[in-house]
């Protein structure tokens, strides 16, 4: 339990109302900030591509792949700018993060490929 004299003892009751100042905005220009990230490596990947001449069925399916991972990146951001709008705005959901991180980490390994040579 905690000690009635000290500072951050909380009185019980309702929570008080939260001011979170420019919190909410900094959090949506960093969602924004990440999406064009993601958008510069799925353009990249598009444009190496079309620069490699006759494509594999491998390259066209790893550019496939992150069409996808970038379009679910850009719909996760999106709603998430939406939702911090909110006085009290929802954690984000343990799905989103996982396909979040899984799908930074496969851009990320992505765009790492294409910068090899003989690519």
């Amino acid at each position: 339990m905690g000690d009635p004299g000290r500072e951050d003892a909380r009185p019980p009751g309702p929570a008080p109302h939260r001011d979170a100042g420019l919190q909410p905005e900094r959090t949506r220009l960093a969602w924004r900030r990440s999406s064009l990230s993601a958008t510069v490596v799925a353009v990249l990947a598009g444009r190496q591509l079309v620069r490699s001449g006759a494509p594999g069925p491998v390259e066209v399916l790893g550019t496939a792949l992150l069409g996808l991972m970038w379009l679910m990146f850009v719909v996760i951001a999106h709603r998430r700018m939406r939702a911090l709008a909110a006085a009290r705005p929802a954690g984000l959901p343990p799905r989103a993060a996982l396909l979040l991180g899984g799908g930074t980490v496969a851009l990320a390994v992505f765009g790492a490929a294409i910068l090899l040579p003989g690519h």
